[in-house]
């Protein structure tokens, strides 16, 4: 079993009193069945926790991410909120005799928890049947849940709480997560699975349920909490339907209602979970769901073959009997991972796609890189310019900050940072998100000093409406203009400025159509801003088919949308970088293969034209692009979540064949000494860094933040 000891997780040898849950199937086969079993691996500087709506949602919006981590040996722990009991009937609704099949939801939410286990053990140890511990836990005084631990590698746990789920995609339910989150119930009690060790049912007020999370939060000390999305959008046509109470009125949206709302709970107990004692940091990622479905995939069709095959074991596509009367899978997935859910399939996205610029030279010369842990901004210093060593973190401040920070250089070389915060409802205030921004104040050694967070505001007045607006991306001209860009609730872009990064001027909307374009064209968030050679600002942004360009006639003049790039697809998030004899390079991915490609616009008149196609490592994400003179250096996460390099003359050189893990985005610049120096953060919220010389292929060994090589990692 997994157990919190002095703060850290420890492997022990069992637990003591489980119940011991091993299938017919497993006992026939053995622990095993000839597959790798990894070890169990101890760990107390890194642990992650999943929380998930359902007991299919990690599988297809949160993988590969989900088998890397299982995979990596650090403990992975999934919470499951509802028992996704739906009608009960584990079949699809186009079966025959359908409609006569009896309604056996504590058979169907086992089945499905079966499924899951099975896809999960399958991950860990090669092989479905590998043996499961089952025991209830008490995360809460009079309140149990399913506590699952894989035999073969016990730091991976599964916890199903088993609240009703809202049995509706989007139509409002009172007795649901989201009616519990908005106060239509007062309580929403749990669906006891057949066979339980969890002896009767339970109901959670919304405090429970934000408690036991919180419980969670405190017995594995998660260095990173990966949740559902907070902020789907908006279906573009949608109305309430005739009746619903004002309670439960909303904007309807391309995800299910248990997914956003899941997600809720998760920031609400995460809140009160940093205001309390704890012993790591964490940081928050959150997976984009049914949405994905309007989106081009961006995974290749390999990872996508690799991740249905876990898929299909939860569907329980192959039909074989695990030894449990109630069901080894979820019959309404079954086989159609690859067909009817192929979009879900084909894509693993986050809500916030993550900057590049999120390290940048403090006016000493020293690098300073910037994240978001427990909510408020770290902090990492080089202790000397272009030294490659790092001090530890101190936080600059902030409070409920999401996914990213981005760091801008103004002329004076002092920095300002940019984020979205999160104001969570409560008595008088409403549900909302918000652009804040910091100035650096301080230019002695040490950490940068930051003035206060200040409200940017958003581009949507509506509170409702600001929580589908996208992250921001700033740019400054060179007379100290602020430009700040973000992707607006109607799926186009707005834009605020200030002078110096302060007074800033109303949002405005940049035009979006232009000749040959529909007029319900939305863009995708993971745009990106630049200054070409003479100081002219650009602007990219994707949607589904191809990718916008806004450009400024003259320096310091308004944008204005540039002719068609005529640019195909790509999966949204684009990187953008002046060239040293003027034009533009953007990095982007195709869709469908996940492939880098490089486009060039040489000159006003020229147009977009793609110039280079690196080798496939496939991967996902946004690439880090810097071009530092003649030399194009990039960075990007390869299949296995490794960051891959490539340098080259004039064009992108060969991906070298070594990478360390990491999660986000790749922070990529130019040090004191000219060099382009590349900076991850690993699962333990360490930092990682590299530096390209400025000529040949060839990068420096990966250091660690405390400026320790790294073994080499052969990808």
């Amino acid at each position: 079993m997994l157990q919190v000891a002095g703060g850290g997780i420890v492997v022990g040898a069992g637990a003591v009193g489980a119940w011991q849950w091993m299938s017919p199937e497993a006992k026939k086969h053995g622990d095993s069945d000839g597959a790798t079993v990894r070890p169990a691996k101890a760990s107390t500087s890194e642990s992650l926790v999943y929380v998930i709506a359902h007991p299919d949602d990690s599988l297809y919006f949160m993988n590969p991410e989900l088998e890397q981590s299982i995979l990596s040996g650090v403990p992975s722990v999934t919470v499951c909120l509802t028992g996704g009991e739906s009608d009960g009937r584990n079949a699809l609704s186009q079966t025959p005799g359908y409609g006569r099949m009896p309604e056996k939801r504590p058979e169907f939410v086992r089945a499905r928890i079966n499924g899951f286990r099975r896809a999960t053990a399958q991950m860990a140890t090669g092989n479905p049947a590998s043996p499961w511990d089952l025991e209830p836990l008490r995360l809460l005084s009079g309140f149990e849940v399913e506590l699952h631990t894989l035999r073969a590698a016990p730091q991976v746990q599964l916890i199903f709480v088993e609240l009703r789920e809202a049995r509706a995609l989007k139509k409002p339910m009172k007795d649901s997560l989201r009616g519990l989150w908005l106060g239509a119930t007062p309580t929403l009690t749990t669906v006891r699975p057949a066979a339980s060790p969890v002896q009767r049912t339970f109901q959670y007020g919304r405090r429970q349920l934000i408690d036991t999370l919180v419980a969670v939060f405190e017995r594995y000390q998660p260095t990173v909490v990966r949740t559902l999305d907070p902020s789907p959008t908006h279906i573009l046509k949608h109305q309430m339907p005739p009746g619903t109470p004002p309670v439960l009125q909303g904007m309807l949206t391309h995800d299910h209602q248990d997914h956003t709302t899941s997600a809720f709970f998760a920031q609400a107990a995460l809140a009160e979970y940093w205001g309390r004692k704890h012993s790591r940091p964490t940081a928050v990622e959150s997976y984009v769901g049914y949405e994905v479905d309007k989106a081009t995939r961006n995974l290749d069709a390999a990872t996508t073959a690799h991740k249905v095959t876990f898929l299909d074991t939860y569907g329980w596509a192959d039909a074989k009997d695990c030894g449990d009367d109630a069901g080894c899978g979820d019959r309404k997935v079954g086989k159609r991972s690859r067909t009817s859910y192929a979009n879900w399939s084909g894509n693993c996205r986050h809500r916030a796609p993550g900057t590049t610029r999120w390290v940048q030279p403090l006016p000493d010369g020293r690098l300073a890189a910037f994240a978001v842990l427990d909510g408020a901004v770290q902090c990492w210093t080089e202790t000397a310019a272009g030294s490659g060593t790092w001090s530890a973190p101190a936080s600059v401040g902030g409070g409920m900050l999401e996914g990213q920070v981005q760091a801008l250089r103004h002329p004076d070389g002092t920095l300002q940072l940019f984020a979205v915060r999160t104001v969570l409802p409560e008595k008088g205030r409403a549900h909302r998100r918000e652009i804040v921004t910091a100035r650096q104040t301080g230019r002695g050694p040490g950490t940068p000093a930051f003035g206060p967070w200040r409200s940017v505001g958003s581009p949507e007045t509506e509170p409702a409406r600001s929580m589908e607006m996208g992250y921001p991306v700033a740019v400054v001209d060179k007379d100290g203009t602020v430009h700040v860009f973000v992707r607006n609730w109607d799926g186009g872009v707005s834009v605020c400025a200030g002078a110096g990064g302060t007074g800033w001027s109303g949002w405005e909307a940049l035009p979006l159509q232009g000749p040959g374009l529909p007029p319900d064209a939305r863009v995708e968030d993971g745009l990106d801003a630049a200054l070409d050679a003479r100081g002219r600002l650009h602007l990219v942004a994707a949607d589904k088919k191809t990718v916008h360009h806004w450009t400024a006639r003259t320096p310091g003049g308004p944008l204005s949308l540039a002719e068609p790039t005529r640019l195909p697809a790509t999966t949204g998030t684009l990187a953008l970088a002046p060239l040293p004899g003027g034009g533009m390079r953007l990095a982007v991915r195709a869709a469908l293969t996940s492939r880098v490609v490089i486009a060039d616009r040489l000159t006003d008149s020229g147009g977009w034209r793609e110039t280079a196609q690196c080798e496939p490592i496939s991967g996902y994400g946004r690439v880090a692009l810097v071009q530092a003179g003649n030399t194009t250096v990039l960075a990007a996460r390869d299949g296995k979540g490794r960051v891959r390099l490539s340098a080259g003359s004039g064009r992108p050189g060969p991906w070298q064949g070594e990478g360390v893990p990491f999660r986000g985005a790749i922070g990529m610049v130019q040090d004191a000494k000219g060099r382009t120096a590349v900076v991850t953060l690993g699962i333990d919220g360490k930092l990682s860094s590299t530096r390209h010389e400025g000529s040949g292929t060839a990068f420096t060994a990966w250091l660690s933040h405390d400026g320790r090589a790294q073994a080499a990692v052969r990808s």
